[in-house]
């Protein structure tokens, strides 16, 4: 084992990077890309099949690992399985190219698999891309591998460097405080104070003396001069949590502030100069809030010199089975709680559910699972009711602002109750009509597998149905987002089973989407999981 070169970038050690354990299974690539990342100055330790895999790995605690062959074997998709609950991202270089296969290989675990023969440069830029994520997502304690989150990432390093203000907006649960510490962590300021205050928190009565201080006497109860927050951030960063329910009177003075880089105390004369870095957060578009008119738009400018957008977890779904594993392994330790996993049945569940609550509801959940499962595996009927219905239709996209006419104001959250309220009704109406609605050809031909009828036109089983895979997926309510080639057709017959329906079903789809699993688990209105766990079982069953 070779130790990486010291320093930092964006204000993190470099040695924090991670180490890359080979597991050489295939000798030839993984001394040459053992090589190379030992040239690039990664820290490199080089593991044998023939010994203690296990107990070599657990002394180096790598953060990436990397099968040179042999991924499918019985004890390397054991350890790569056991490998995701300690966060430690797998690559593999393959023989296989079939598509199904590699998504075999994704289902079991791989992070990323390489075909060979390996350009090992390419690898190694892969690799050390890992590492930079793996160092910031330390840093910062934001945890993905979506692009969202990735970008995320990559701004909080932009920015850390300078002292321009900030503003980060998502919703409640997305980390927004997360990502002002990073800024702060990451930032010449490190070391300095780290002030927070929840603005929305504060009654208007006391907000201008927590934020500017105030003098001894300056109102009833002020028995001492107190400094204010600005004072105690000084040299450091100041974060300001909920800035948008910021009465308006603050408003005026915090822009001053702001512009001025100096406070005066409530009761006081004298302005005291301070050096600080504002970092604000809001659960709400603050844009909106200014076209309402609750909001100053020059102190909105001033504070959105630089922005952050953290999206809510149901746009980075992919993401949640990281975080599953890395708040099970939190909170295992925590707790001393023997864990045994969870099925894949139920993490489809967790994956699928909208999370409105975001980062910090599937944290808490988590932390219930963990508590209440000790020493089991979590399986589909240990998920609350609520989250296995998918959480219903409570997340319309949907917000309104105020609207005047005349005299009479109605406030936005109440025309965004009546318009959520309203537009769910008519996707109910849409669905229930969908599902009613089936579409049927009318003549039962026989067909070919591509969808063309058959030359001979030989009739259907007498009482079969014909249905085709678009149908299919319309009876789950889900309709074709774009027109498309005729669609592979199956015959329903007396006596099928509902599995031969169904696996009926799934191969028509994947035959109408040239194999693509996304598509036509779209299609079917099926998790992506779901759909390759079954046509694993196809195979087991005499193949597809």
């Amino acid at each position: 084992m070779r130790a990486r070169p010291s320093g930092r970038r964006g204000g993190v050690d470099d040695s924090a990077a991670g180490v890359v354990a080979i597991l050489m299974t295939d000798v030839e690539p993984a001394v040459r890309l053992n090589a190379a990342l030992e040239a690039q100055g990664v820290e490199t330790v080089t593991v044998s099949p023939m010994d203690d895999v296990r107990g070599d790995l657990r002394r180096a605690r790598p953060t990436v690992l990397v099968l040179t062959g042999a991924l499918l074997d019985p004890a390397n998709t054991a350890l790569v399985r056991h490998l995701l609950w300690d966060n430690v991202a797998v690559i593999g270089f393959t023989d296989v190219t079939d598509p199904l296969m590699l998504e075999r290989l994704r289902d079991v675990g791989y992070a990323e698999t390489w075909p060979k023969p390996v350009v090992i440069d390419d690898v190694v830029d892969s690799i050390r891309r890992r590492l930079d994520r793996h160092r910031l997502a330390e840093a910062t304690g934001l945890v993905g591998e979506s692009a969202a989150v990735r970008e995320v990432l990559v701004k909080v390093e932009q920015i850390a460097p300078v002292t321009s203000t900030v503003l980060i907006e998502g919703e409640s649960g997305t980390g927004k405080e997360l990502v002002a510490r990073a800024v702060h962590r990451l930032s010449p300021r490190r070391g300095k104070p780290f002030i927070a205050v929840n603005v929305g928190a504060l009654p208007e009565t006391l907000l201008e003396s927590e934020l500017f201080g105030h003098e001894k006497g300056a109102f009833t109860g002020a028995a001492e001069r107190r400094l204010g927050r600005f004072e105690l951030a000084d040299t450091g960063s100041l974060f300001l949590d909920e800035i948008g329910e910021i009465p308006p009177s603050t408003q005026v003075k915090l822009l001053r502030v702001l512009e001025e880089r100096e406070v005066t105390r409530v009761g006081g004369g004298q302005a005291i100069p301070v050096d600080v870095r504002v970092v604000a957060a809001t659960n709400r578009p603050l844009r909106e809030h200014v076209e309402e008119g609750g909001f100053r738009a020059d102190l909105f400018y001033r504070l959105n010199v630089l922005s952050v957008y953290l999206p809510p977890l149901r746009e980075r779904r992919e993401d949640i089975p990281l975080l599953v594993r890395r708040f099970v392994t939190e909170f295992s330790a925590m707790h001393d709680r023997e864990f045994n996993g969870i099925s894949g049945e139920a993490l489809d569940l967790l994956v699928e559910y909208p999370w409105p609550g975001n980062v910090r509801e599937l944290r808490n959940f988590v932390e219930s699972m963990v508590v209440l499962a000790h020493g089991r595996e979590i399986v589909a009927d240990d998920i609350p009711r609520a989250i296995r219905d998918g959480g219903g239709r409570r997340l319309l996209p949907v917000h309104v602002g105020p609207m005047v006419q005349g005299s009479e104001r109605a406030q936005g959250r109440e025309l965004e109750f009546i318009v959520r309220s309203l537009v769910e009704l008519k996707l109910q109406v849409e669905e229930l009509r969908r599902r009613m609605d089936v579409e049927v050809p009318p003549s039962p031909a026989a067909w070919v597998g591509d969808g063309r009828p058959s030359a001979g036109a030989v009739a259907s089983a007498p009482g079969a149905e014909v249905l085709s895979s678009k149908a299919y997926g319309m009876v789950r309510g889900i309709e074709p987002r774009e027109q498309s080639p005729p669609a592979t057709v199956i015959t329903l017959g007396p006596g099928m089973t509902m599995a031969e329906i169904e696996r009926a079903a799934i191969l028509g789809a994947l035959r109408d989407t040239r194999g693509n699993r996304r598509k036509a688990s779209e299609l079917l209105g099926i998790g992506e999981r779901t759909l390759y766990r079954k046509l694993r079982d196809y195979e087991g069953e005499g193949g597809l």
